[in-house]
C-alpha cells in the first residue's frame, strides 16, 4: 500500500529504524557489555577509584571503542538519508559528533601531543542512542496493509456453474459473465445480478446500513455481501479490481497519498541544533586560534567537545520515551495508537465525525417502540406478533421474537401459517385470523391506514381482518455511552457530525436525539471521504471514527482515523488509532491522553534544548574569560556527565505519564 511505503521512507529520513526493535535491543546489550571494560580505561575513572592508569589503557580503549563505533554505523546510514533529502536532523548531528569524537580520539591515541580522548563519552553516546532507537522502533513498529485486509472480505473460493455442475474455483479465476451459486451464510464472490433464488442479504460492509436487504431475481448484489437465508444463482458482472470492494481498495490508496503528515518537532529542533553546533564548533576553533591565540590542539579539543556535548542525547530520547509509555498507557485504556505522530493532530481536533451504524448506535436491529391503534394492550400486540413470527426466518421477525422473549411475553399456538412474499405473514390464533407485515400487506388485505410519516425506523403492522391493531417500530438503538461522549466533546469545544448511509429521517432523529452539530445522510461509501475532505477544506482538523469497510477511505483521508476494533479488519488497518472496545467515550479519553502526552513531549523538548543552550556555549569556552565564572571550562567528561543527567531527567519526566488518569 502506498502510504505505508511512504511512511517508511519518511521514518528513515527521520532517523527511524531500518532494523526491528529487537535488532536495536541486541546491539544495545552488546554495547552495554563492552562498556564495562571501557570504563576502566578512562583516566578520570581510575583516578577517582584510586587505581593507577592501567597498562595499555589507550590501546585497549581504542580497540573496544572501535568495536562500539561499528555499531553506530547505522546512524551514519540515516544521516546520509537526511543529507540526501536536505532534511538535516538528529542523525546528521549524532554522526557528526560520533564521527569527529571517534576520529579525534584515535588521533589522540597515536599523537601524544593531543590532549583528550573521548572514547568513553562517544561510546556512552552510542549506547544511549541505541536504546533511544530501540524505544522508538518499539513504539512505532505497528503499521499494517489495508489492501490485503480488503481482500479478506471476499471468499477464497466460489461455486462456479459449469455445464450445470457446481465447480469450486479460486476467486481469482472468476471472469465477467460467469455464473456462481451462493449458499446461505456464504459471501458473494463478485458484483452481479441474481438469475435465480431470493434471500436476505447483509450489505452493511458497504452501505453501513444495519438492516438486511431483501434480494430476488433480477436484482443486483455486491461482492463481499453475506447471503443470510436462501440460495442465489448470480451472473457476475464486475470481478476483481472492478468490483465494489476493488474500488474501495483504490480509494484507500488515493487517500493514503493525500494524507496530511505533521513533522515531528524534535526533528526540526535537531536540524537547528545541527547547524548551531557545527557553526559553534567552527567558531570556537577560529576564535581560540586566530583571535585569542591559543594553540590549535587546545582549540580543536574545545571544538570537538562542543560537538559531543551538543549531541542531543536527551533530545533523542525526549520523544521516544514518551511515546513508548503512551503506547502502553493507551493499551491499558482500550486503544492502540498505530501512528504516533498523530498525537499532535488528535490534540488539535475540532471536528469528530462518527459513522453512525455500530459506532454511535448498537448496529443491531431492535424494537424501539410499540404503538397501539385499536388494541389498547401493547403486550397483546407484541404477543400476537411474536407468536406469528415464531415460524418466520425473516431477520425482522427474529428481532421481534428476541425482544418478546426478553419481555417474557406469552406466545400462543398458531394454525394455518402462511408466508406472503415481500409483504409479511398471516396465521390464526384461537380461530381468529391475524396479519403481521409491511404497508403493502395492509393494501393486500384492503385495510385503510395512514402510516405515520415521522418515524425513523422500520414499521411492522399488526392487524386482523377488520382493522389495524397497532404497530411495532424497529430501529438501530443508540448506545448509552454515545450521549456522554457527545456531551464531553462539546465541553472540549469539539464539534460532532455523523455520516451514514441511512436516510435523512433516521440520520436526523439520531442527530437530534444526541444533540449533534451536523449530519450527512444517504452517503455512499465513495462519498464518505469527500465529505471529510469538505470539512478539512473549511479549515477543520477532522477525526473520523468508523468500523466498516466503507469507512476505510474516509479513515485514511481524515487528519486522524479511529477504527473501532470490533468492526472489520479493513477499518482497523486503515485507522491510525484502534479502539478495542466499541465505546464512543474512548474518543474523549484518547483526545485527553493526546493533550497530556503532547504537554510531556513539549516539556521534554524544552528541557533537552535548554540543556544544549547552556552546554554548547560553556563547552565553547564562552565563560572562560568572564569574571563571574572565573576561567570556567566545561570539560568533556563533565559535559558528558551533565548530558547523561539531562537524559535521565527526560526519562523520569516521561515516566510520570504512567500515573495519568483518563
Amino acid at each position: 500500500m502506498e502510504h505505508n511505503h511512504h511512511n517508511h521512507t519518511n521514518h528513515v529520513a527521520h532517523g527511524m529504524s531500518h532494523g526491528s526493535a529487537s535488532e536495536y535491543l541486541r546491539r544495545f546489550w552488546i554495547v552495554t557489555f563492552l562498556l564495562i571494560p571501557l570504563v576502566f580505561t578512562n583516566e578520570m575513572v581510575t583516578e577517582s577509584l584510586g587505581i593507577g592508569r592501567l597498562p595499555y589503557a589507550q590501546v585497549i580503549g581504542f580497540g573496544i571503542a572501535t568495536i562500539i563505533f561499528g555499531f553506530s554505523l547505522v546512524f551514519f546510514q540515516h544521516a546520509w538519508h537526511e543529507i540526501k533529502s536536505h532534511k538535516y536532523g538528529m542523525m546528521t548531528l549524532v554522526s557528526l559528533a560520533v564521527g569527529s569524537g571517534y576520529l579525534f580520539s584515535v588521533a589522540s591515541t597515536f599523537i601524544p601531543a593531543l590532549l583528550v580522548e573521548f572514547y568513553l563519552e562517544i561510546s556512552t553516546l552510542i549506547w544511549v542512542l541505541l536504546f533511544g532507537h530501540y524505544l522508538e522502533a518499539k513504539s512505532s513498529g505497528a503499521a499494517g496493509d489495508a489492501l490485503s485486509e480488503v481482500a479478506k472480505l471476499l471468499p477464497k473460493k466460489a461455486h462456479r456453474l459449469t455445464d450445470g455442475k457446481e465447480v469450486d474455483v479460486d476467486i481469482e479465476n472468476l471472469r465477467e459473465g460467469d455464473v456462481a451459486v451462493v449458499k446461505p451464510g456464504e459471501k458473494i464472490p463478485a458484483d452481479g445480478v441474481i438469475t435465480k433464488g431470493s434471500a436476505n442479504v447483509n450489505e452493511s460492509h458497504i452501505s453501513g446500513e444495519s438492516k438486511p436487504v431483501e434480494k430476488k431475481e433480477g436484482m443486483s448484489v455486491i461482492a463481499g455481501a453475506i447471503c443470510l437465508d436462501g440460495s442465489l444463482t448470480i451472473k457476475l458482472s464486475r470481478v476483481g479490481e472492478h468490483s465494489t470492494v476493488g474500488q474501495i481498495q483504490k480509494l484507500i490508496e488515493q487517500a493514503g497519498k493525500t494524507k496530511p503528515r505533521s513533522q515531528k518537532i524534535a526533528d526540526k529542533a535537531s536540524a537547528v541544533l545541527t547547524f548551531v553546533a557545527a557553526i559553534t564548533a567552527l567558531g570556537t576553533l577560529l576564535v581560540w586560534t586566530l583571535v585569542i591565540g591559543e594553540p590549535f590542539v587546545f582549540a580543536i579539543t574545545l571544538a570537538i567537545t562542543v560537538l559531543v556535548i551538543a549531541c542531543p542525547h536527551a533530545l533523542g530520547l525526549a520523544i521516544p520515551t514518551v511515546t513508548t509509555i503512551t503506547t502502553s498507557l493507551a493499551v491499558k485504556n482500550g486503544f492502540f495508537i498505530k501512528d504516533l505522530s498523530k498525537i499532535e493532530t488528535i490534540r488539535k481536533a475540532d471536528y469528530v465525525v462518527f459513522d453512525k451504524t455500530g459506532t454511535l448506535t448498537l448496529g443491531e436491529f431492535g424494537v424501539t417502540e410499540i404503538v397501539s391503534v385499536d388494541e389498547p394492550d401493547k403486550d397483546k400486540i407484541l404477543s400476537i406478533t411474536a407468536s406469528l413470527e415464531q415460524h418466520s426466518s425473516h431477520i425482522i421477525g427474529q428481532s421481534i421474537l428476541k425482544y418478546a422473549r426478553e419481555q417474557q411475553s406469552t406466545l400462543s399456538e398458531i394454525n394455518n401459517f402462511q408466508n406472503i412474499a415481500g409483504q409479511g405473514i398471516r396465521a390464526e390464533i384461537d380461530g381468529r385470523e391475524y396479519f403481521v407485515g409491511n404497508e403493502r400487506l395492509l393494501k393486500e388485505v384492503d385495510l385503510k391506514f395512514e402510516a405515520p410519516k415521522n418515524i425513523a425506523g422500520t414499521i411492522v403492522f399488526v392487524a386482523d381482518r377488520e382493522m389495524v391493531l397497532g404497530y411495532i417500530v424497529l430501529s438501530d438503538e443508540i448506545k448509552q455511552s454515545s450521549y456522554d461522549a457527545v456531551k464531553e466533546l462539546h465541553l472540549m469545544n469539539i464539534k460532532v457530525a455523523i455520516l451514514t448511509g441511512d436516510n435523512e429521517r433516521v440520520a436526523k432523529s439520531v442527530s437530534d436525539e444526541l444533540g449533534i452539530d451536523d449530519y450527512f445522510a444517504n452517503v455512499l461509501p465513495e462519498d464518505k471521504y469527500s465529505r471529510i475532505k469538505e470539512l478539512q477544506q473549511q479549515g477543520n482538523v477532522v477525526i473520523m471514527v468508523g468500523d466498516g469497510v466503507n469507512d476505510a477511505p474516509a479513515l485514511t483521508q481524515a487528519d486522524a482515523g479511529i477504527a473501532i476494533g470490533a468492526g472489520t479488519d479493513v477499518a482497523v488497518e486503515s485507522g491510525d488509532v484502534i479502539l478495542t472496545q466499541n465505546n464512543p467515550q474512548d474518543i474523549v479519553r484518547l483526545i485527553k491522553l493526546s493533550k497530556k502526552v503532547y504537554t510531556k513531549m513539549i516539556q521534554n523538548l524544552v528541557w533537552a534544548l535548554g540543556y544544549n543552550i547552556v552546554a554548547i556555549p560553556a563547552a565553547a569556552g564562552v565563560f572562560a574569560h568572564t569574571f563571574f565564572f572565573g576561567g570556567f571550562f566545561l570539560r568533556p567528561e563533565i559535559g558528558a556527565l551533565i548530558m547523561s543527567l539531562s537524559t535521565v531527567i527526560v526519562v523520569i519526566n516521561a515516566m510520570t505519564l504512567k500515573r495519568v488518569k483518563l
